[in-house]
């Protein structure tokens, strides 16, 4: 026989039951968790040539007429939680064939893979696994029946009013609806190639969406993994070297913004001053600092560059350095560009590279290493 499953009852190559080659030919273990006895039923993933996540079990026509073809492959089947699952293999392509067209409205049938389990459900008489056609009412709008228990979907097949196999019978290329999905071990990364939102079975639970990477999921909702690096506001910390002639933005416009993936920070650095912002009052040798956003691994002596801007020609350039794991400093590194000698030179600070005043600005990136990786 074609379809075999495993877990019922044993018997011989002939009988009714379970044999040794349904046990090996079936896949067994645990598979995907969805409660505390039940699996995530479905196809188990895979394609000769590695090209598709699920080959086993399409059903498709080639021909016109009323019969379709069933793949071969493995799934699990479950039944009632206390039944358990079903592992199941179809060993050989199958055909099914459909009852004709009603002559008035078309209807959609079910192609499922099914498991009878006398021990579960006696009204059956059945212990065998079989691959079957669910016939659904003829309606203007049709709908799917439902899937019975102890059974897998595997497509919807939409039969037009008054299809037989003299009228041309069924149009394969538009009338299957592809209802397979993956299952895998528990632990295991089930392939999604549909667009169908299928929640996940616990926190931890992991997907392939084919370009789109992985997704994890959270409990809740499916999440790029690992998360998407996202932009974030970020107000330094004004001080200064010697931590006198404390300075403060006041008024000023601060625009800063970082981002952290892994030990990788990307920052940019925004100040416009403004009428109330306070300078400080240290000398040359009472440097500004900035805290950083995200600890540094330790101090640079380059980590990007920042534009310094007091009104519209004078301009200076400054080299952002890391003067410990927590601070930046920007040190003067070009004259005006207008040729103009430079006042002060070295680490910015309320004089260097000129008296700083509302309207003066600060606009720079920089890039470093920091102490511990991304959450």
């Amino acid at each position: 026989m074609p379809v075999r499953t495993a877990w019922l009852l044993n018997r011989t190559e002939d009988g009714a039951g379970q044999s040794r080659a349904d046990t090996r030919l079936t896949p067994t273990g645990t598979m995907t968790p969805a409660g505390q006895l039940a699996s995530r039923d479905g196809v188990i993933p895979g394609s000769p040539d590695g090209a598709w996540a699920l080959s086993g079990l399409y059903v498709y026509g080639q021909s016109a007429g009323m019969t379709a073809t069933v793949a071969s492959g493995r799934a699990v089947v479950q039944g009632d939680k206390s039944a358990g699952a079903y592992p199941v293999a179809l060993t050989e392509y199958t055909p099914v064939t459909f009852a004709d067209g009603d002559p008035d409205n078309p209807r959609i049938d079910l192609v499922v893979l099914r498991v009878y389990d006398e021990t579960q459900d006696t009204s059956s008489g059945r212990t065998e696994a079989a691959v079957e056609i669910v016939q659904g009412a003829p309606a203007a709008t049709p709908q799917a029946p439902a899937t019975p228990r102890a059974a897998l979907a595997l497509a919807t097949v939409l039969v037009p009013a008054g299809a037989s196999e003299g009228t041309g019978g069924i149009d394969w290329n538009s009338a299957v609806g592809d209802l397979r999905r993956a299952t895998v071990a528990v632990g295991g990364i089930v392939p999604e190639d549909w667009p169908r939102d299928i929640p996940g079975s616990y926190p931890g639970q992991y997907r392939d969406v084919g370009a789109g990477g992985l997704q994890r999921w959270d409990g809740t909702a499916w999440q790029p993994y690992p998360p998407t690096p996202r932009w974030r506001e970020w107000t330094p910390r004004w001080t200064t070297s010697t931590g006198a002639g404390t300075p403060s933005f006041g008024n000023a416009a601060v625009e800063c913004r970082y981002v952290h993936t892994g030990t990788l920070v990307h920052a940019s650095f925004n100040v416009y001053f403004g009428s109330t912002t306070v300078f400080g009052t240290g000398g040359t040798g009472d440097n500004w600092r900035f805290s950083l956003p995200v600890r540094a691994a330790g101090a640079s002596q380059a980590t990007g560059f920042a534009g310094l801007q007091d009104g519209t020609r004078a301009r200076r350039i400054a080299r952002i350095r890391l003067t410990t794991a927590d601070h930046l400093e920007m040190e003067v590194s070009s004259g005006d560009l207008d040729g103009t000698v430079a006042a002060h030179s070295g680490l910015v600070d309320a004089v260097t590279p000129w008296d700083w005043s509302a309207g003066t600005q600060i606009a720079g990136t920089l890039v470093y290493e920091s102490a511990e990786p991304a959450e």
